[in-house]
């Protein structure tokens, strides 16, 4: 069972963690879409077509920072929803069994919802 400073400190780590995410997030705003191709975000600066490697690369960096986004929304969703277990009173204890989770597990993914030998089977 976890103490009121443990969860405190967790708590801490999880606003942080919000923080990072959603500054992570707003740096890869503009990729929420993977609507229109490479020309419509690299635009034609002369008369002359874009070489198809200044495509490929465009397609490329599109591709990555899309990706990241994702990746950003999906850690922003997670980190939310272990504060909201922590104002209920859920945090801690694994979504699958009841069983508390370690401390230690926690401290080093404070998201987790599951103990170990679950997670994989989550």
């Amino acid at each position: 069972m976890l103490t009121n400073e443990q969860i405190q400190d967790l708590k801490n780590r999880l606003y942080n963690m919000k923080q990072e995410a959603e500054k992570e997030l707003d740096n890869h705003k503009g990729y929420e879409s993977s609507e229109g191709g490479p020309e419509s975000s690299v635009g034609e600066l002369s008369e002359v077509d874009n070489h198809p490697g200044d495509v490929g690369t465009e397609n490329f960096e599109q591709s990555k920072d899309y990706t990241l986004n994702i990746h950003a929304r999906e850690q922003l969703e997670e980190i939310n929803a272990a504060i909201e277990r922590i104002e209920n009173g859920k945090y801690g204890y694994s979504e699958k069994s009841g069983k508390p989770i370690p401390f230690e597990r926690l401290q080093a993914m404070p998201t987790a919802r599951y103990l170990v030998e679950e997670e994989e089977n989550a």
